[in-house]
């Protein structure tokens, strides 16, 4: 089913088809039309289905001239990198609908931006629940004019601990509200919101199509930040495929790559929308007919075009759809012929979108080292002997050796200037890249953890979903990077990895949990009482109960246990001979 089939407004389908949609996928024909009717809607289906654009595209499509000053359409989504790809495709779908406006409430970003964006009059408004939660508390988010409410990813919200926030938004919204809900899964505290907060609701079931890629080979490589145009060369040079296809996420990133490839000697030529059609023509006739060796292209400009026997697929820019990624390394490999895809991530984020996506295809994406500018030399090498060893020398060529020789230049000398210049024309341009620090990983991948201390504990009502939820807002890591949470009078501790502890603490400079403006530091001890210091996390005296129960003796002579979430517990005093 086409989206033109729908009875969307000639705004929204002129938006929709300039981002080249066309047909719908399945989540989006099955629950688009329901939505458009007003109806509840549960759908179960994986990321990367196109579900962004399911409810998007209603939730435009219901804007009127009426909801200029107030926010009708409520979007909650589990972090802020959702919230943000939601907000740009929201704004994507509405660029030609008059009076639609958008706003992103996330952690980590201006709370003062937040606010002018709500006060100018914002009808959609997404957002992750705490910070949500948030601005309802400053009254700066009103909920009596919502009448749509989209859960997107509903059970990792659940798995982070928001569900205390979300029953509070929905309680407070107007019951005669549509209410939205998409998951991967369907654990009971989804059925529970579903049966609370829904009215008669359609459930909606996308079955998971098998996404292994068989035959293609996948890899990746860390990146240092502003070198992958380098490691691209390098790539290229080093694996030299007869036909290869690089996909970047803009226009502009197309046209600025391709310039750079050509000027290094490559045959590259870029496929972009903003193209003529005349243009696009050309530039895959030539890359079909191997004049150009490397075509370098945006998502929406490969979708539709057939190409057969490409060697290998490079992302330089990681998918914004996991979907793309699926279209993407599906161009090689075809016909019951092996291929291989290569991506390059820099930065631990990446790392985390990469492992979405492994985990979506349900295959091993391998980490594999960049090569160094040695290693290419030496298979340059290796190469030349090849071809040599396998050419006929003819007439001419021992003519040109008698010549030489009369000149004083016998044929090792004459072979080896030959073949410097030829390796020298093929490797001196490569740029010499080091390979990027490994990246950090989480803590369910065994690496080691450490504990942050947080100054603010139960006598402020604080509860584990509070603390959860505002670190992965300020950070943008999920739910599972985080151990445990002792939550203590005054201070609370949490698990995380080892090598994520500087990154989390800088994050958290200006985090609030529960409305209190929180400190968080790297925890070095017990809970009250660190070696060597004289104040607790909190920033109070410490009470030392060893002085104060034996006086002065020696701490040689005394071990104590002390239970940590009791006051003043002495767990046992034991002798040390």
């Amino acid at each position: 089913m086409n989206f033109n089939e729908l009875n969307l407004s000639q705004a929204l389908l002129r938006a929709v088809g300039e981002l080249g949609y066309t047909e719908m996928t399945e989540i989006q024909q099955e629950s688009i039309p329901l939505l458009l009717e007003g109806r509840d809607v549960v759908g179960r289906s994986n990321t990367g289905t196109g579900k962004t654009a399911a409810f998007g595209i209603p939730a435009v499509e219901s804007i009127t001239e009426a909801d200029r000053k107030s926010a009708v359409v409520l979007i909650l989504c589990p972090t802020r990198e959702l919230a943000m790809q939601a907000n740009e495709e929201i704004r994507k779908f509405a660029k030609y609908k008059e009076g639609v406006k958008t706003s992103a409430v996330y952690g980590g970003a201006s709370m003062e931006k937040q606010i002018h964006e709500l006060k100018r009059g914002a009808n959609i408004v997404i957002g992750t629940p705490g910070r949500v939660m948030d601005h309802i508390r400053r009254r700066t988010l009103k909920l009596d004019s919502i009448r749509t409410v989209i859960l997107d990813e509903a059970d990792e919200m659940l798995n982070m601990g928001f569900r205390e926030d979300i029953e509070t938004i929905l309680a407070d919204i107007p019951e005669d509200r549509q209410t939205v809900l998409f998951s991967a899964t369907m654990p009971k505290e989804i059925m529970a919101i579903t049966e609370k907060y829904q009215r008669d609701p359609v459930h909606i079931k996308i079955k998971s199509a098998q996404r292994t890629v068989e035959l293609i080979e996948q890899f990746y490589f860390e990146v240092a930040m502003g070198r992958k145009t380098d490691a691209l060369k390098l790539l290229l040079t080093a694996y030299k495929p007869s036909s290869a296809m690089v996909f970047c996420n803009t226009k502009a990133m197309v046209d600025q790559l391709t310039d750079e490839l050509v000027k290094s000697g490559f045959r590259a030529a870029g496929l972009h929308g903003d193209m003529k059609q005349i243009q696009r023509t050309q530039v895959m006739n030539s890359f079909k007919g191997k004049a150009a060796e490397i075509l370098v292209a945006t998502d929406v400009a490969a979708r539709g075009i057939d190409v057969s026997g490409v060697d290998a697929v490079f992302n330089y820019d990681l998918p914004q759809d996991n979907e793309y990624y699926i279209h993407r390394i599906g161009r090689t490999g075809r016909a019951g012929r092996t291929g291989t895809a290569y991506t390059l991530i820099s930065g631990r984020r990446q790392l985390y979108d990469l492992r979405a996506i492994e985990k979506y295809i349900h295959a091993e994406i391998r980490e594999m080292p960049l090569p160094e500018k040695s290693d290419i030399i030496a298979m340059k090498k290796e190469s030349m002997i090849k071809e040599i060893s396998e050419a006929q020398a003819g007439h001419n060529a021992y003519d040109i050796l008698d010549r030489l020789a009369a000149r004083g230049i016998d044929y090792r000398e004459a072979a080896a200037r030959v073949i410097e210049k030829q390796l020298r024309a093929e490797t001196e341009a490569l740029p010499d890249l080091e390979n990027a620090r490994p990246l950090r990983k989480g803590r369910n991948s065994g690496a080691k953890t450490a504990r942050i201390v947080i100054n603010i504990g139960r006598n402020r009502r604080i509860a584990p979903n509070f603390i959860l939820g505002a670190l992965v807002d300020a950070t943008g890591m999920t739910g599972k990077d985080f151990g445990k949470i002792d939550i203590y009078d005054e201070h609370t501790t949490v698990e995380v990895p080892e090598a994520e502890c500087d990154y989390i603490i800088e994050s958290s400079d200006s985090m609030k949990i529960n409305g209190n403006k929180v400190e968080v530091k790297l925890y070095k001890g017990s809970p009250y009482a660190e070696r060597g210091r004289s104040r607790r996390p909190d920033g109070k005296p410490v009470f030392d109960r060893k002085k104060a129960a034996y006086g002065n003796r020696k701490k040689s002579e005394i071990y104590s246990d002390y239970i940590p979430n009791r006051k003043n517990v002495l767990k046992k005093d034991i002798e040390v001979i």
